[in-house]
């Protein structure tokens, strides 16, 4: 059975039986049939504009900006990036966010469909990854925080693939992926740039790729002198999740870069 509804002069439909038993899976871009319209966005989304009476400036940003592609300005931005923030969840909703960092353009757009990113070796626990196995939805954010001041929302569904075919390798032995993560588009629209600060970016030598506890940072939190005392300060497995902890955590190096700790160093 399906109900529809009018916001202003437009008749939008949606499953009413599914609302109240499970979360609609986000539309792709807008739709249009006839005097129909179907927005981006959840049925969650739908219900809080209702209730705070934003749906106005939220249809308005849906019609003027969200995309179902990547049109030439965003794949443009996204050649020229140098960080990119990741949000996936595992098969049962827990959430993880991390974040990638290469070389400008080490994302690669591969269409207006279609873009991937390196992973390069890490601490192995696979985090991003794992999720990614259980649950192929993904968010990604790009910020441009010291040219454009401004951000990209990508959204879509992820893929690992072991190479990326016609890829070259890295010159640099630490940046050479060690698989690679293909991204099909669903949405993509703006970040606004009211609340991005500019910075100013300065010369840094990263250690890509290290294995080195001191130039990845130490126990920049202390987490380890927990250990001391007896506690383990590991977060609640989830089932069937393992990670490895066997690294010892070693004072940060302080020619590492701009890495401060307020606390005493760990020997």
């Amino acid at each position: 059975m399906r109900a529809t509804f009018t916001v202003r002069s437009l008749t939008i439909c949606c499953p009413s039986a599914a609302l109240g038993r499970r979360r609609l899976k986000r539309r792709l871009g807008v739709e249009r049939v006839g005097n129909v319209i179907g927005l981006p966005g959840s049925a969650g989304e739908r219900e809080l504009q209702r209730r705070y009476g934003t749906t106005e400036r939220a249809e308005r940003f849906y019609e003027r900006q969200v995309l179902d592609r990547l049109n030439e300005r965003m794949r443009e931005f996204v050649a020229r990036q140098e960080m990119l923030f990741v949000a996936t969840a595992d098969g049962t909703g827990e959430c993880d966010a991390t974040f990638r960092a290469g070389p400008p353009g080490f994302v690669r757009v591969l269409s207006e469909r279609r873009l991937a990113w390196p992973e390069y070796r890490g601490n192995g626990v696979l985090a991003s990854l794992g999720n990614l196995t259980e649950n192929a939805h993904v968010g990604l954010l790009f910020v441009d925080f010291f040219r454009d001041v401004i951000g990209l929302h990508v959204n879509g569904s992820a893929t690992i693939v072991d190479a990326l075919p016609g890829e070259p390798a890295d010159p640099v032995p630490g940046r050479r992926a060690e698989r690679w993560v293909v991204v099909d588009v669903r949405e993509a629209y703006i970040h606004c740039a009211k609340h991005i600060p500019r910075l100013l970016k300065l010369p840094r030598d990263r250690a890509w790729g290290t294995d080195d506890v001191r130039r990845k940072g130490g126990d920049f939190f202390g987490a380890t002198r927990r250990l001391a005392g007896g506690q383990r300060g590991l977060r609640p497995a989830r089932p069937g999740a393992l990670a490895d902890h066997s690294e010892t955590a070693q004072p940060a190096d302080p020619d590492a870069g701009p890495v401060r700790r307020t606390g005493p160093a760990v020997a």
